[in-house]
């Protein structure tokens, strides 16, 4: 019996989300919660023909500790979303204490599940998400995901247009570091099958593109929203196949942030990247959560060691900022 929990499940991300995890036939349990409507996305649902079994629940009553009691994986996209001109982390004042928040709640109610933090900005979310659980000393490296599958799924698809190909799904584009501009470094030298941009404008326009994806939609939707779809597909992409290996599914690898020093092969990554602590490389999926991180760094061109040294100073400062963050709700 797989018991999945959706934090945040009323919102743009929440809802998209929950209705994929509703669908699964890995997810017996649907567990919804957020500060409005989730019972109503719950009853909504509970009316689709899938084994899972919906509830949902607001934060009266012990509302948190209902959603999360026995569940196995808890997948959190609550926070508000980017409007217009907003970066990611215009959005970490207010998301980092809903983070922080929602995690302390895990760490009581569900200390082994797993955890996957898609509220932006994810490299410093999950960083707090980490000391939370290191506070309440159930921190489990191999369980904590920062979910950056959304930066694979456009650079696959923004490959595809421009080398012509019509099936997308069919294209592997490593993409390692964080999930916001700078920090996203697109291996397209490593690309499945090979690629290589015509020209240097093409390389770097096709870069940009994934790398500053996210604008594209927040422009697009003239201040409504941001990308929702797009990240509840790719947030379920990762949970299915984190499901998969959970149940012994073996040679799944999926790309997420995750921190280094507590994943076998992450001190090899470590060195690669000027010694950071948390950083995002395709990781081999196990039973256990994450079994072991791959180092695709070694192999990779001249340009992108340029970006790759972008990516790390970008990192450097996202991720303290979310420890200090921990640090300073610590006090109060």
């Amino acid at each position: 019996m797989v018991k999945a929990v959706v934090l945040g499940a009323a919102g743009g991300i929440g809802q998209p989300l929950s209705l994929l995890l509703k669908n699964s036939p890995l997810v017996d349990e649907l567990a919804l919660y957020d500060v409005v409507n989730a019972p109503g996305v719950a009853a909504d649902l509970s009316h689709i023909s899938t084994k899972a079994k919906v509830t949902g629940f607001l934060p009266a009553d012990d509302g948190l500790e209902k959603t999360l009691t026995g569940a196995d994986i808890v997948v959190i996209p609550a926070g508000i979303p980017r409007k217009p001109g907003m970066t990611r982390d215009d959005l970490f004042k207010i998301n980092a204490g809903i983070v922080h928040d929602l995690v302390e709640g895990v760490a009581k109610f569900c200390p082994k599940a797993f955890v996957l933090v898609i509220s932006n900005p994810v490299n410093s979310t999950v960083p707090i998400a980490a000391e939370v659980l290191k506070r309440h000393n159930v921190f489990d490296p191999k369980k904590l995901f920062g979910v950056t599958s959304l930066d694979v799924v456009r650079a696959s698809t923004f490959v595809a247009t421009v080398a012509g190909k019509a099936d997308p799904s069919q294209i592997t584009v490593p993409v390692v570091g964080g999930h916001s501009g700078e920090t996203i470094v697109p291996l397209l030298s490593q690309a499945t099958p090979a690629f290589s941009p015509k020209n240097d404008e093409e390389r770097d326009a096709l870069i940009k593109r994934i790398q500053f994806g996210g604008d594209e939609v927040v422009q697009a939707k003239q201040g409504t929203g941001s990308a929702t779809l797009s990240m509840a597909y790719a947030g379920f992409k990762f949970a299915e196949a984190l499901l998969k290996a959970a149940a012994g599914e073996k040679g799944i690898v999926e790309p997420t942030f995750v921190y280094l020093p507590g994943v076998e092969g992450g001190a090899e990554v470590q060195k690669a990247v000027g010694g950071l602590d948390f950083f995002a490389v395709p990781v081999e999926l196990g039973p256990e959560g994450a079994a072991k991180a791959t180092n695709p760094i070694g192999s990779i061109s001249e340009h992108e060691k340029k970006l790759l040294e972008a990516c790390i100073s970008g990192l450097k400062g996202n991720i303290q900022k979310g420890v200090e963050f921990k640090k300073e709700a610590s006090k109060l």
